[in-house]
Order: C-alpha cells, then structure tokens, then sequence
C-alpha cells in the first residue's frame, strides 16, 4: 500500500536531485530510501526515477506522481487549518506569488497590511515570472498568484486587481522629453526583453506585428531585475509594465516613458483550483483587493487604473 511516507520521500529525492542529498534533507540512510523507491515503483508496475552518476531526474510517470503527490501532500498539510477552520480569528499558512514587477511596489505594501490584519497568517511569498507562476498554480505548488494577463477573461478563473499601462525604460532621457513614445520608435531601439512565452513578450510581439514592425531585441530575460540590470550596462531599452522605480534601489537614473498607442497588461489573482480554499486563503485574496483599491485611491504607481469594464 502507498503511503505518505513514500510520497514525501519521492518528492524529497526529485526536488534533491540525487539520493545522498535527499537522504541528509530528509534524515534517511540512503539505502533505506533507495529501498522506498524500489517498493514505491514496484507497487505502481512502473519506473519512476533516471538514476545515472549525475543524480536522478522523473521519468514521465514519475512527473506525474510529482505533481499529483505535491497536491496530496500539500492538501495534508492544511488539514489542520480546514478542519479549525469553523470560525474565530482567521489563521493558517498561504503561499502567494507575485510577478516581479508586481513584487516591486506591491510586496512591500502587503506584508505589512497581512501582517497588521492578519496576525494568524503564515505568509509565503515567492517572486518569479507570471509563467512559472502559473505553471506552480497548475502543479499545486502555490495557494495564490498575481500574475499579469494581456486582459481579463470572463471564462478564466482570475480576480483581476487593476491594469498597468507598458513604459519604454532607458538609462538615457529621449531628445526633448517628449510625453511618450509611438511603438515605430520602441521597435527600432535596441530591447531587452522577456523570452516567447513571456506575457509582456507576447503582447508586445502582437502590437509589433498588428503595426507591421519588426523589433530589434538584443537581450532575453524573464526577471525585472535582470532587464533593469542589462539596461544600466548599456546594452540597451526595455520595457515593462512599471512607471517609475522608487520601491527599487539604485534605479533612479532609469527614464520612463509611456509607449503610445496605450498597451496594457491586466494584473490579476489565480488561485489553485484543484483544493477548497481555506478561510486564510480568502482573506488574503481579500486583502489584495483591498490593498490595490487603496493604492489606485491615494497615491498609484504611473500607469496604474482600475480594470476597465466592458
């Protein structure tokens, strides 16, 4: 009979890659893990694990097993919070992600709003593309996500937050600080720019196209930090879904400047739709909404408006 144990030690061995690593995360002799993963694979009738001299890599059943043994085991671990979750103060652990970008105004903002208004709450957070992002939603590797979308979709299951008008960001000033830039001039700088599967790169590839240009990218990157980061050594423009970098250390020579016609990204909440939400999960799915809504009301980040509807 499979059993939990088996599970933990099979998602400990793939996230390890290798079994002497996973034995000292897990505290088990390596022998007697490997002899777990014979009897795993022997009662499943199929292999699970590559194991060659330079670790062990998921066969494509055990890639399956990764992703549905991570649900499993996740859903174990908040068992606790949904049977308490009958009432009282709101507590538990969530995982959210957030794209970078979004990460660079808003993270700050909202661990201390979560933590001001829910004190109970173990809040993870993690900072990556809004690909991967949804691709840990998909694996049921996070609770929650703000990723961006090229709009919101009524047959999709995402809260949308607020839209965020794109900004062509250079380390030199365009000639005589004009108020924004037409895409013809965007496409014939050098770019920086995220990869295919990229929303922005995406969105951004059809605005090209759709004006029958043709853009000059120099630099593929996924993360802010990077593109900001090859921007400053000279290697050329980017642009991003972010009008100014206050939040952001040592960025103020950064020019930014809105890209005209107007292009936008949607920035919205996915949540794992393969478990029950636990009352710690709403809330602070909740309290996002409420955060963005007192940003666009006091004081929001250039190019940042409520989700036109319609």
């Amino acid at each position: 009979m499979i059993q939990l144990r088996h599970l933990r030690y099979f998602v400990g061995i793939v996230d390890a890659g290798s079994l002497s690593r996973a034995a000292s995360t897990l505290f088990v002799a390596q022998p007697a893990l490997s002899q777990q993963m014979a009897d795993l694979e022997q009662q499943l009738g199929v292999a699970l694990l590559h194991r060659s001299a330079r670790g062990v890599r998921p066969t494509p059943a055990g890639e399956l097993l990764y992703r549905e043994a991570q649900a499993i085991l996740r859903h174990v671990e908040k068992l606790p919070d949904i049977v308490r979750d009958s009432g009282g103060e709101v507590a538990g652990a969530v995982s959210l992600g957030m794209s970078s970008t979004v990460a660079s105004f808003l993270a700050g903002p909202f661990i201390e709003a979560c933590r001001s208004a829910l004190p109970r709450v173990n809040l993870s957070l993690v900072t990556e593309d809004s690909v991967s992002l949804k691709s840990r939603i998909d694996a049921h590797g996070l609770d929650l996500a703000v990723v961006f979308e090229p709009q919101a979709m009524p047959d999709q299951p995402l809260m949308p937050l607020f839209r965020q008008r794109l900004y062509l960001v250079d380390r030199r000033k365009l000639p005589g600080h004009p108020r924004s830039v037409p895409l013809q001039r965007v496409a014939a700088l050098p770019l920086v720019l995220g990869g295919a599967s990229n929303v922005l790169r995406r969105v951004l590839d059809r605005a090209f196209a759709d004006a029958g240009l043709q853009p000059n990218v120099v630099v593929e990157t996924n993360l802010l930090s990077s593109m900001l980061a090859a921007v400053h050594s000279g290697a050329g423009a980017t642009v991003v879904p972010l009008g100014e970098f206050g939040a952001l250390l040592g960025r103020g020579t950064l020019t930014a400047t809105p890209i005209e016609p107007a292009i936008y990204l949607t920035a919205c909440v996915a949540h794992d739709a393969g478990s029950a939400p636990t009352r710690a999960t709403e809330a602070v799915r909740a309290l996002l909404a409420g955060v963005i809504a007192r940003l666009l009301r006091d004081k929001p980040p250039p190019g940042m408006e409520p989700v036109q509807e319609g």
